[in-house]
């Protein structure tokens, strides 16, 4: 039987900390090995050079330092890298990164798949099969920091991560939470928390529940201004419709008072890009601190739903600017290498099982089951 070694990718530095503890190491030991780990990009205990042999011996024994594998990657004409991940059997995750004059971003993954079924994402069109271990979540950023010779405080190419690749972070809490941990973590990825950004669908429990246990920058797909056409969209609307979902990102800004929430609106054609649906939105912006991101629609094989006209977009984004509601649109990057929004999609097998078990999960409101 093979013994499978505990993955150093899967702990915070606390948990280092412990873990490192409970083989009779000092603290500041597992603090070294952090910082081989995520400043040097380094795997093998060989070559952490101010760490005793007798530790780097016993820790070869006893635990492992294993990163994500690439299956391939891909790098699109505007520059943006695409990298498929392999998890496990069959199933393989995307990251892309997208470089911009003044600042770098990785868009990470949380899932295998995606069980909301929203119904305009590519990636809601494979099903779910699983939760990522922390381990696979900040592996993604290893594996793209090491691509770049990203150098925490120093070099640094990588400025941002957003948590809007496959899945839904909320609903593996727990996971996400320590991963962003290390990304913010001097001794990991040196992140100011604003510059880490958790993107949900909209689960109002998980984010009075983000609220307390992390503080990054809070994104919401909306999509929709009125809860008709956002249950159409986004079919979680039903269970957390739009003033419950309001009422979470009051309460979520409260707590930082110069704090903003992202709200992401999936420009549609002829669905929900008609000015008077603009003006909705301005209605609800005034609840709470704001900012709108349209996102022209990135088509897929086998979607309903094309792009809206430019001039439509520009439209709509009038609208809310002369409401003064600070509104920008995503430039799209990475469609050429089907990086863009929504677009990713990754390889995802035995959904079928784990597909009725998610929504079970999800009706009964146990949203942090892997």
């Amino acid at each position: 039987m093979t013994v499978v070694k505990p993955n150093l990718f899967d702990y915070d530095r606390q948990g280092l900390r412990d873990l490192f503890a409970s083989i009779g190491e000092k603290p500041y030991r597992a603090d070294q090995v952090m910082k081989w780990m995520y400043h040097r990009h380094v795997t093998d205990f060989g070559q952490m050079t101010d760490v005793g042999k007798a530790l780097r011996e016993k820790l070869s024994a006893h635990v492992d330092i294993v990163p994500p594998k690439t299956v391939f990657e891909k790098q699109s004409a505007d520059g943006t890298h695409k990298w498929l991940l392999g998890m496990d059997g069959s199933n393989a995750i995307e990251t892309v990164f997208i470089p911009e004059t003044s600042r770098g971003t990785l868009c990470v993954s949380s899932q295998v798949g995606c069980g909301l079924n929203c119904q305009f994402c590519s990636t809601a069109t494979q099903g779910f099969n699983r939760n990522l271990s922390a381990a696979e979540i900040i592996g993604q950023v290893w594996v793209a920091a090491r691509h770049l010779g990203n150098v925490p405080h120093h070099q640094r190419k990588l400025t941002n991560v957003v948590m809007m690749g496959m899945g839904e972070p909320l609903l593996n809490f727990d996971n996400v939470v320590r991963a962003m941990s290390v990304m913010r973590d001097d001794l990991g990825f040196g992140l100011a928390n604003k510059r880490v950004t958790l993107s949900t669908a909209g689960l109002v429990p998980m984010i009075d529940k983000l609220s307390e246990a992390s503080d990054v920058s809070l994104a919401v797909s909306l999509h929709a201004p009125n809860d008709e056409l956002r249950t159409e969209l986004v079919p979680l609307n039903k269970k957390y419709p739009i003033a419950e979902l309001l009422g979470a990102c009051q309460r979520y800004v409260a707590k930082r008072p110069r704090a903003s929430i992202t709200f992401e609106y999936t420009m549609m054609k002829g669905i929900n890009d008609k000015p008077e649906l603009a003006r909705q939105l301005v209605k609800l912006m005034r609840k709470v601190p704001s900012k709108v991101n349209l996102i022209p629609f990135n088509p897929f094989t086998g979607t309903r739903f094309e792009r809206s006209e430019e001039e439509d977009i520009r439209n709509f984004q009038k609208i809310l600017l002369d409401a003064n509601v600070l509104t920008t649109v995503r430039r799209t990057r990475g469609d050429d290498i089907d990086a863009a929004c929504g677009q990713l999609k990754g390889q995802v097998v035995d959904r079928t099982r784990r597909q009725a078990e998610f929504r079970r999960t999800l009706d009964e409101g146990q949203v942090d089951a892997a």
